[in-house]
Formats: C-alpha cells, sequence, structure tokens
C-alpha cells in the first residue's frame, strides 16, 4: 500500500506526549537517551513532567516534538506500515528528512539541537515592549485577501500558508496587533495566536540564516530514499545538497503546505498518516477536499486502530 507521512510542526507539542512509546519500546528509551546525551537535557522528564508553557520555548518545542515524531514512525515501521513518501510541516520537514534516510539520527539530533536554540535567540531579539514575537493564525480569508490587508503593516509577514482557508501571519507582538485590527476589520471569522515562541519563516530570522548554514556545512544529507516534498518549493529535490539549502532557505521563507499537500496527492496515495503529536495536519488534509482522508498515528493507540 502506498502510503504518506505527514510530520507535524511547533504547536503541536503537549504535556505527556509520547510517552506510550517510551514504556512500551525500549528503542525509542534509546532514543530519549541520545537526545538528553547532545543537549544536556532530561527529555523524559521535560515531556512527561514539563508544562505546557515550558515545552513552548523554541529549544524545548523543537527537538520534543521531533522525538515524539520519530516514536511514532518506530512504532509504524515496528508494525509493518512504513512511508512511500512524506512531508513535514515546518519544523516537521526535520523529521522527514530523517524518514527519507536525508539525515542519521544523531545528525538530526544534533541539528534540531543547534536549530531550536539559534531560534530561540534570534527570536527574543525580536521583542518589543508590546511582548515576545510569535505567530497568529487568520481563518475566513484567503490568502490574496490577508497579503494585501496587511500590505504596509511593519513587522508582519504570511509565513504559512495551511490550508484555502487558513494562513499564519509571523511577527513582533505590535506587528501581529496591528494585523489583528485590520484582518478583523476585514470579516476574518478568527484569529487566534500559536503556541509557538517565535515568528517563523519570514525575513524576521533572517539573522539566523549564516550562523545555522555553518551548523549544516559540515553535516552529511544523503540523497533521499524516499520522494520527500519540502516547504519552500513544494516539490521532491532529489540530491542532498539541495535539501541543505532548503533547509535554510525554510528559516525565512514561507511554507507552501497547500501546494505540497497537492504534489503528495498527486503521487496517488493510498493511505494518509499523520505521525507526531496532535491531528492538525490531518484536519488541514481535510479543508482539501481529497476524497481521501487522513488518519492520526501520534499514539500507540491509533496506530493499532490503523491495523
Amino acid at each position: 500500500m502506498t502510503t504518506v507521512f505527514l510530520f507535524p510542526g511547533q504547536g503541536a507539542q503537549f504535556p505527556g506526549m509520547g510517552k506510550d512509546f517510551y514504556e512500551a519500546d525500549s528503542g525509542v528509551r534509546k532514543l530519549f537517551e541520545e537526545a538528553s546525551d547532545v543537549g544536556g537535557k532530561n527529555w523524559a522528564k521535560i515531556l512527561f513532567e514539563g508544562t505546557a508553557e515550558e515545552l513552548k520555548a523554541t529549544d524545548v518545542a523543537q527537538i520534543a516534538i521531533v522525538l515524539v515524531s520519530i516514536a511514532a514512525s518506530m512504532a509504524l515501521k515496528a508494525r509493518g506500515i512504513d512511508a512511500s513518501a512524506c512531508a513535514g510541516f515546518s519544523l516537521g520537514e526535520y523529521s522527514a528528512l530523517y524518514q527519507a534516510g536525508v539525515l542519521s539520527r544523531g545528525d538530526l539530533l544534533r541539528v534540531i539541537d543547534k536549530r531550536g536554540e539559534l531560534l530561540e535567540r534570534i527570536s527574543r531579539t525580536k521583542d518589543d515592549a508590546d511582548g515576545p514575537a510569535g505567530m497568529m493564525a487568520v481563518l475566513g480569508l484567503d490568502a490574496e485577501t490577508i497579503a494585501q490587508e496587511i500590505q504596509g503593516l511593519e513587522n508582519v509577514y504570511a509565513a504559512i500558508h495551511s490550508s484555502p482557508a487558513q494562513t499564519v501571519l509571523a511577527g513582533t507582538a505590535a506587528g501581529l496587533s496591528a494585523a489583528e485590527k485590520v484582518l478583523d476589520k476585514a470579516g476574518a471569522m478568527r484569529l487566534v495566536r500559536l503556541r509557538v515562541s517565535g515568528p517563523f519563516h519570514s525575513p524576521l530570522l533572517s539573522d539566523a540564516r549564516d550562523e545555522f548554514a555553518e551548523v549544516l556545512r559540515n553535516t552529511n544529507f544523503a540523497d533521499p530514499k524516499i520522494p520527500i516534498v519540502v516547504n519552500t518549493t513544494a516539490t521532491p529535490p532529489l540530491s542532498g545538497d539541495a535539501l541543505r539549502k532548503t533547509c535554510v532557505d525554510q528559516l525565512d521563507n514561507r511554507v507552501r503546505w497547500v501546494e505540497c499537500q497537492n504534489a503528495l496527492m498527486a503521487m496517488e496515495p493510498q493511505r494518509v498518516l499523520e505521525a507526531g503529536p496532535g491531528q492538525v495536519l490531518c484536519g488541514l488534509w481535510k479543508t482539501m477536499k481529497y476524497g481521501l482522508r487522513a488518519h492520526p498515528a501520534g499514539t500507540l493507540e491509533a496506530i493499532e486502530g490503523l491495523l
């Protein structure tokens, strides 16, 4: 059966996620130990005992979500379910890189640890008197209308085209507040501040490019073993070198998730699974009205239900 894996991004985190995988599989426990060795943090304690606010910080949330996503992939593979193609939403692209054989597990953990620390540090330089920089989902307006309405506003950008009726903005606190006013007046159905601590996929993070490129310079990027549709181009690059470049470009460029989903659907999958915490990507897939449902696969119970 042709199966696509979707990997969730930052904002999907919640306290206790992944505990079922951890308790059931010694391989997952080893994965958590390896991550703790890389970053010097006790990830089992953080995920299973930490608060939602503690998990929100970029340098915590990023590796936490990747750990649970890889644990879900391991559980699926142990039950004979493997990916024929994959894509990751924002941060989830790194889980997809691992799934496709582009990054080794050690390199994945090291890169995510460095990326999380870097983006948290750069994001805090964008905080202002109104509060921390972040992101906001806009529901009920199309992407073109949103772009027109925020044109001319300072420090706010369209960062993720999530679905036909949802776009995520990134900005400073003041920039997001200004956008709220004009978009509410323009008829937005909902304006939701997201559980993230940075203005991701926007020019506000361009300062991170050079330092992150240096992190990746000596990291081995193998050619993908399966197609991986990437956020910035909505195409499956064929070489590891091209994928290294997309990792840098993703920092300050828009995530084209609607186009990514269309590219995956063009591969004619028979099954689509969200491998990781939450069901956000299942919901976004549903809005595309393909006639093929995406199933959650972020818990042992959900995975057992697929068999």
